[in-house]
């Protein structure tokens, strides 16, 4: 790897780092380059090289909150059940600690609501790549037993993901009142016949 690239790689990931801190502040829409630019120090020209559009620098704050997610609880690996429950129990632990990355995942999924933001389609994957992830494994827990009498898992996987995200909004309004971690374990303990499954 040359001292070019390698210097174009980490200015690459400091422009993204700013992106990420700038739309957790003031939303994507409230966020404009040559901010991002002021506060990595360089031109705006300097951040055109590396990002032409507003849009291609969110495509990179997005993909890179996918990645930290996947490489630290591994969500798309192994077989769905129990573990992937687990997982996402997990992965609130770890946003629990983190409310700047709360923050701005909540500011884009509002804003994003609306067909002509250009992270919509990102979110729609999302949510229904999360919607399918969670049914899966409420399904083959269903079918070894694993859920409560008369807990249906389509609708068991969306209050679960509604669950998720509705927790985090109250929790950025009110920290102290709310326990992310604490409710949705308590929520599932109601959907489970076994709880020893989350332990």
């Amino acid at each position: 790897m040359t001292g070019g690239y390698l210097k174009g790689r980490i200015r690459r990931e400091d422009i993204i780092t700013a992106a990420m801190e700038l739309y957790g502040e003031v939303g994507y829409h409230g966020a404009s380059l040559r901010e991002t630019a002021k506060r990595v120090g360089i031109s705006h020209a300097g951040l055109i090289y590396h990002f032409p559009t507003k849009e291609s620098l969110l495509a990179a704050v997005l993909e890179r909150r996918d990645a930290e997610d996947v490489e630290r609880e591994q969500l798309t690996s192994g077989p769905p059940g129990a573990r992937v429950l687990r997982q996402y129990l997990a992965l609130t632990a770890h946003n629990a600690a983190h409310p700047g990355i709360v923050d701005l995942y909540s500011r884009l999924a509002a804003e994003a609501t609306s067909p002509d933001h250009p992270a919509h389609e990102y979110f729609v994957q999302h949510y229904r790549g999360a919607r399918e992830g969670v049914l899966e494994s409420f399904e083959v827990l269903a079918a070894s037993g694993g859920l409560r009498d008369g807990v249906e898992p389509k609708s068991a996987a969306l209050v679960f993901i509604a669950l998720m995200d509705g927790l985090q909004v109250q929790w950025l309004t009110s920290p102290e009142d709310v326990d992310l971690v604490g409710v949705l374990r308590a929520h599932l303990r109601t959907v489970l016949a076994d709880p020893l499954d989350l332990d």
